[in-house]
């Protein structure tokens, strides 16, 4: 009855690990509302110097994207929760039909962690008696039954993310006067560009000059192209 399992998570008892992922995530959502906008309101500015426009191009494009990160989100956090919802169930009701064949299994498991048999049958036991429910979610499924991801929560900080990343380029297209509104913009967007590369890098342990090089080129490419389109349609 042995199943391998694959989680797409972090082991829950890795509290730290979990922040972290939080905060590359909103570190990849604050970059995405960057980019994003930046390309909207700068390929307007290549159209005309008129602020009406811009801020509305720029409103549109903040909510209209919040809304899409919140709910892409939401419906990817609900599918891995609803997944696994069902493998808690199934091991929930494996325990009631099969409880010998349950513990022979959480034994091997642990045996495969590098116990002895006899170390690893002790330990089963104990969990066992203890919980064994939360101890084969823990030992098979990497899950804390109590701890699954909250889908709202993900929504909610994902547009947070989304709409803080956003509101920079779009004060930065806002506040100079009309003549030098794209270069002010470009270079605050490089700078925020870099500054957001750094830190997801320093967060995953990558080596921050390729993270910074990829986005800082990206993003440089995508205003400039959606520059010059808003200057051909204008």
């Amino acid at each position: 009855m042995t199943r391998a399992v694959t989680h797409p998570g972090e082991p829950h008892d890795e509290s730290a690990a979990g922040r972290l992922n939080w905060l590359r995530a909103g570190v990849l959502g604050a970059n995405d509302g960057i980019v994003s906008t930046a390309g909207l309101v700068v390929g307007v500015a290549g159209a005309t110097t008129s602020t009406g426009p811009i801020l509305t191009a720029g409103l549109a494009g903040l909510v209209a994207g919040a809304v899409s990160m919140a709910l892409g989100e939401y419906v990817s956090v609900s599918s891995q929760r609803d997944t696994e919802r069902a493998l808690l169930e199934k091991e929930r009701r494996e325990l009631a039909d099969f409880p010998e064949e349950e513990f022979e299994e959480l034994a091997v498991l642990y045996e495969a962690k590098g116990l002895t048999p006899a170390t690893a049958r002790q330990v089963a036991l104990e969990l066992t008696a203890n919980d064994a429910f939360a101890a084969h979610a823990d030992v098979e499924l990497h899950l804390a039954p109590d701890e699954l991801a909250n889908p709202w929560h993900a929504a909610l900080a994902s547009a947070i993310a989304f709409t803080t990343g956003s509101l920079l380029p779009l004060a930065a297209i806002l506040l100079p006067p009309p003549h030098v509104r794209v270069v002010v913009t470009f270079l605050v967007v490089i700078a925020a560009l870099a500054a957001t590369g750094y830190l997801s890098a320093r967060l995953g342990g990558a080596r921050p000059v390729r993270a910074v090089l990829r986005l800082v080129l990206g993003g440089a490419l995508a205003m400039a192209v959606t520059f010059s389109v808003g200057a051909l349609v204008g």
